[in-house]
């Protein structure tokens, strides 16, 4: 008798989109690292580059990769969030450190929240249950930190860039993980008629 299960949030290619998220965060990551302007408007063009073309990424993709229609609406917003702190950050990257610290931490709740909400919902009954719940706490907690810090743009920034690194490192090995899982799961489908014939 089959095991009645909810029907999975994700599809087969969804691991696409957290390498390509992993992608995104790393070049700023990397951008940060080996510069040595941490200035708060070298910040906000990091911010806001990483933002909108991430927020396009997650937005675009989840539509294709998302089989749930409340996954893919959450998933959306939070694309949507990030294109226009993106925007923000780019237009206006004369801000200062204080616009610097107040975008990183809307930013930071709102897409933190929604991601993890996502995770929540999805829990034991979606691979990408557990990615979304850590990495909507760990953007969330970025949120926190931020409203916390004393404002000093070098520890702002490379703090941002501490964030990306570990987002990026993180996401590339969920992103394989899914992979992985996945071809592992079609070769045991594939491989199961033929031994129930042996027996």
């Amino acid at each position: 008798m089959a095991n009645a299960q909810a029907p999975q949030s994700t599809t087969g290619r969804y691991w696409l989109v957290p390498v390509l998220r992993a992608a995104l965060a790393l070049i700023p990551a990397a951008a940060i690292t080996f510069n040595a302007d941490h200035s708060a408007e070298f910040g906000l063009f990091m911010f806001g580059g990483f933002a909108l073309v991430s927020g396009l990424t997650v937005g675009l993709l989840s539509r294709r990769a998302l089989a749930d229609p409340r996954e893919r609406s959450l998933f959306l917003v939070q694309g949507a969030v990030g294109v226009a702190a993106g925007l923000l950050a780019l237009v206006f990257h004369a801000g200062g450190l204080g616009f610097f610290l107040f975008l990183v931490s809307v930013w930071a709740a709102v897409t933190g929240f929604l991601e993890l909400y996502s995770g929540i919902r999805a829990r034991r009954r979606d691979p990408a249950d557990r990615d979304w719940l850590l990495v909507g706490a760990v953007t969330a907690l970025l949120a926190v930190i931020f409203l916390l810090l004393p404002p000093n743009a070098v520890v702002s920034v490379g703090l941002f860039g501490a964030y990306l690194v570990l987002l990026g490192v993180y996401l590339a090995i969920a992103g394989f993980s899914l992979k992985w899982a996945g071809t592992d799961a079609a070769r045991t489908r594939t491989a199961s008629p033929n031994d129930s014939d042996t027996l």
